[in-house]
């Protein structure tokens, strides 16, 4: 609960980029002939993957289904939406297929890559170190906060999400308590941190998924996605600065 409305403060400020950017290049770029692109129009066309979003998210946060049940939830919602609208064949699944087994095969090999990465270095000790060594700096609250996204940003170009929590919040989290900070508000926090990681190079697994599936050169991706990389950082800077933002909905829920 107390990421959901960080969650949609990013997705407004992504929202609202894309459309600064869409409006900025519609004034040069000519336009093409389209058919009815009234907003009713564009609602009912975004209508069936609105439902399918809102089905595996509901079916996430109302505990019904784990995470990785929702995920099949969503497939099987989404053959039936395509055999509602009567697109649903057998290339088409054969397509996909093929798709799913080019894209989780290029996944498999990122995540064995940053496997043996955080192998080496968790033998180094090198996360446990390093967040051992800011913690003894004696910093001040402000300056803490710095110095730890730093050091989840400059790690998360190398090592997965996972490793690199795993690895370090043994320290980082008492640290960051003991400094004053709610660790439901430092969870948000570390996951915005970790995502930072996770879009810049040279191990940026999303950047890899997206060169996987755009065809894009990698570089190209890179530098799309650094206003994204941005715009996360204004959204932990917005969450450091109004805490309440990620712990007003949690203490309205505990009562």
């Amino acid at each position: 609960m107390a990421g959901l409305l960080p969650g949609l403060m990013m997705a407004a400020l992504f929202s609202a980029f894309i459309i600064v950017r869409a409006v900025a290049n519609a004034k040069v770029a000519p336009r093409e002939p389209r058919g009815d692109t009234s907003l009713l129009a564009a609602l009912g066309l975004l209508m069936p993957i609105l439902l399918l979003i809102s089905l595996v998210i509901g079916a996430i946060y109302s505990g019904i289904a784990t995470p990785s049940e929702s995920a099949a939830i969503g497939v099987t919602a989404s053959l039936l939406l395509l055999a509602a609208e009567r697109q649903l064949s057998v290339a088409l699944i054969l397509d996909a297929l093929k798709g799913t087994l080019l894209t989780s095969a290029m996944v498999c090999s990122l995540l064995v890559a940053a496997a043996m990465l955080s192998a080496a270095m968790a033998y180094l000790h090198l996360p446990r170190e390093l967040a051992a060594w800011i913690a003894a700096q004696q910093l001040s609250p402000v300056l803490l906060l710095l110095a730890i996204a730093l050091f989840y940003v400059l790690l998360g170009m190398f090592l997965d999400g996972i490793s690199l929590t795993v690895m370090s919040l043994p320290i980082t989290l008492p640290v960051i308590v003991a400094a004053g900070y709610d660790p439901i508000w430092f969870g948000v926090f570390l996951v915005i941190m970790v995502e930072l990681g996770q879009i810049t190079p040279p191990v940026g697994f999303n950047l890899f998924v997206i060169q996987s599936l755009s065809g894009e050169p990698i570089g190209r991706v890179a530098m799309a996605a650094l206003p994204f990389f941005l715009l996360m950082c204004l959204a932990a800077a917005l969450i450091t600065g109004w805490p309440q933002i990620a712990l007003w909905l949690p203490e309205v829920l505990s009562g």
